[in-house]
């Protein structure tokens, strides 16, 4: 069994199809089916990463559908519903300078560029248009926010992004 060091999940496994061990994907990629670039895939179970190996994959009128090795009948399909699928982060491509993967921004601290801090980030929206930012302060501020949703917008709202200081300072009006 290899370790997993540095998890991403970028799927999660849905509900089972058939009677022959065949699950549901569900992919957080970009591109649905660019989750099968990443392998091996890992599951958590009792607590450890584990590797599950793919057999088998193919697309079923909007679905994704796959055959993992070992896993042949319904049942033993179904006691992995809802498993998160991980890889190494580390596998991920470098990306080029001002793109960002959601999981590097996840803790940033948000600061407007009045100096005044919002919270920090707890979660990545897509909305189709733009992707936007969950920032969620400690208590609730001066503006009786406990949580802000601010767009993804590089240059407009998203001024400076530092990621050695874990800190993206935004163009945002705090009574949002």
């Amino acid at each position: 069994m290899s370790k997993l060091l540095n998890p991403i999940v970028l799927g999660k496994l849905g509900s089972t199809y058939g009677i022959r061990g065949w699950l549901r994907v569900f992919s957080s990629t970009e591109q649905s089916e660019s989750i099968f670039d990443y392998q091996p895939w890992y599951i958590q179970r009792a607590g450890e990463w584990r590797v599950i190996e793919l057999e088998s994959w193919k697309r079923h009128n909007q679905d994704l559908i796959i055959k993992l090795k070992g896993v042949d009948d319904r049942d033993v399909a179904n006691g992995l519903t809802n498993c998160e699928i991980a890889v190494d982060s580390q596998q991920l491509p470098t990306l080029e300078e001002g793109d960002y993967y959601w999981k590097d921004l996840m803790g940033c601290k948000v600061v407007t560029t009045s100096g005044y801090e919002l919270g920090k980030v707890t979660d990545m929206m897509e909305t189709g248009s733009n992707d936007v930012l969950v920032v969620r302060a400690n208590l609730k501020d001066a503006f009786g926010a406990k949580e802000r949703l601010i767009p993804f917008l590089d240059g407009q709202v998203i001024k400076k992004v530092d990621l050695a200081a874990q800190s993206i300072e935004v163009d945002w009006d705090p009574g949002f």
